[in-house]
């Protein structure tokens, strides 16, 4: 394998290859940090011109593509608390009240140094452990994942803030939300009130940047506009000391492994994983009353997680040959179009191209930390903007990256509608993730619900006997007592 990755490095040290993996990363940043352009939609609009070159340099520029697009989140969630990506929404949890206080150089030091770590283990762990993985995976099937899920629908509570039923009821609101459209399975319309743009449901970025993005200007626009920004700039600090990073240590690694495994399975991918890891990372924080206050642990667990799940993302991809996500499922397409047939025996045929997009994953993976580390002076000076140009510019650009996801108006309306239900819901104190985590869980919920009740022509018994699917509900069942004996021991002691 070494020989291999040797070779792989000296086919990918070339001045074409080199200059490709650099302008994919650069263009993934500019992609992910737009709120609404994606990583997906960067290597579409790439993979045509990948044709005409060959295996390793096409695939050497996908590959900056996706690592470029997944990292380039963490701008705005931080220095705007626009979530620029779905893998990126947990980093405006922390990231931007980081910046709020002047610690938005801090904040960004924690988000790159824990994404590059974070890609750099799932890459190892990709190059090491693909095979295996890839089979383990597969055993997988829709009781597990209903199982799985239902596990994370009871991190709702650690995401609750103050009142665990104003999550549960936001978390209610959002599987609400992403039953709306056509039903997995038999793709019968439900809540659709006849209008047709409603038959695909609500895209799930409208639905973040409208809540998290649009709910705040809302939000600021109605308060005095200060500007007091340029006091802030001069206190920006950007070094963050060596026992600061250590303290984080466990909860890196935690999170890492979380995001690997998460995204490892096909479907959940780091939309999910980024959220579960900052929910477990609060719960088992000493003080998680600090946490949605500037906790530098909500950034490192949501940045390094998300980047993790690149390498996981792979897994099932090469080994397998099953995309997990859209993303992987573009990588596919890369793939096929270069007469490469991912599954068991590409490593076999064609290990000098694996083991060059390994290669070049570990040299994007540098690159992107390298371009956010030199760019982060430059970005930070967006918080010395004045609010009154700033929020129509981001208003701006909310409309054209819901727009452009789908090309469709409907999706503008949807951002605004989302703005307005956020508006209220922060009005009202209601905490707004376990919305979005039931919009995005419920409708995997659902899909294996019923894939489940099909292979087992309508029995709940496999749901309950299947070892994976019985050890994740046992957990869930093991949670839920663990939070109410806290709660319980908590109202005794206070």
């Amino acid at each position: 394998m070494f020989e291999l990755l040797l070779d792989g490095i000296n086919s990918v040290f070339t001045f074409k290859i080199i200059l490709l993996i650099v302008a994919g990363v650069f263009l993934g940043l500019v992609f992910g940090s737009i709120p609404g352009l994606t990583a997906t939609m960067a290597i579409a609009i790439c993979l045509p011109i990948t044709y005409g070159m060959d295996s390793v340099a096409g695939m050497s520029l996908l590959m900056g593509l996706y690592i470029g697009g997944v990292s380039g989140g963490l701008i705005p969630a931080i220095l705007l608390k626009l979530p620029g990506t779905p893998s990126s929404i947990a980093t405006t949890f922390d990231g931007y009240p980081m910046a709020q206080k002047g610690e938005a150089g801090k904040a960004f030091t924690y988000a790159i140094t824990a994404s590059f770590f974070g890609g750099l283990i799932s890459i190892i762990a990709l190059m090491l452990i693909a095979p295996p993985l890839g089979r383990v995976a597969l055993q997988f099937g829709p009781f597990e994942f209903f199982a799985i899920v239902v596990f994370s629908l009871t991190l709702i509570s650690s995401l609750s803030g103050d009142s665990i039923i104003k999550g549960i009821l936001a978390a209610a609101l959002g599987i609400v939300f992403g039953m709306v459209g056509s039903a997995p399975i038999d793709a019968f319309p439900r809540f659709t009130f006849g209008f047709d743009s409603l038959d695909a449901g609500f895209d799930l970025l409208p639905v973040l940047i409208g809540l998290f993005a649009v709910s705040e200007i809302l939000i600021t626009a109605e308060q005095k506009v200060k500007n007091n920004k340029k006091k802030k700039m001069n206190k920006i600090q950007y070094r963050v000391k060596l026992k600061e990073f250590l303290s984080q240590k466990w909860n890196f690694l935690r999170s890492t492994l979380m995001g690997l495994g998460i995204g490892i399975l096909p479907g959940i991918g780091g939309g999910t994983a980024n959220i579960i890891a900052y929910a477990t990372a609060k719960n088992v924080s000493k003080t998680p009353e600090e946490f949605g206050k500037g906790h530098p642990g909500g950034v490192v667990a949501s940045e390094s997680s998300n980047n993790a799940a690149i390498g996981g993302a792979l897994v099932p991809l090469i080994s397998l040959g099953i995309p997990g996500d859209t993303v992987t499922a573009m990588l596919l397409g890369g793939l096929v179009l270069h007469g490469l047939q991912p599954g068991p025996m590409l490593i076999q045929n064609h290990g000098d191209v694996v083991y060059g997009i390994f290669a070049a994953l570990i040299i994007a993976n540098v690159l992107m930390a390298l371009f956010l580390f030199l760019g982060m002076r430059v970005f930070v000076k967006l918080l010395s903007i004045p609010q009154q140009i700033l929020l129509p510019i981001i208003f701006i650009l909310c409309v054209v990256g819901a727009f452009g996801v789908n090309n469709r108006i409907f999706d503008v309306g949807s951002l605004i509608f989302f703005g307005i239900i956020g508006y209220f819901m922060i009005k009202g104190k209601v905490p707004l993730t376990p919305l979005v985590l039931g919009f995005i869980l419920g409708p995997i919920l659902e899909t294996n619900l019923r894939r489940g009740l099909m292979l087992s022509e309508g029995s709940f018994v496999p749901f309950l006997t299947e070892p994976i699917a019985a050890v994740f509900l046992l957990l869930t069942v093991f949670s839920i007592g663990l939070k109410l004996f806290m709660n319980y021991r908590k109202k005794v002691s206070g």
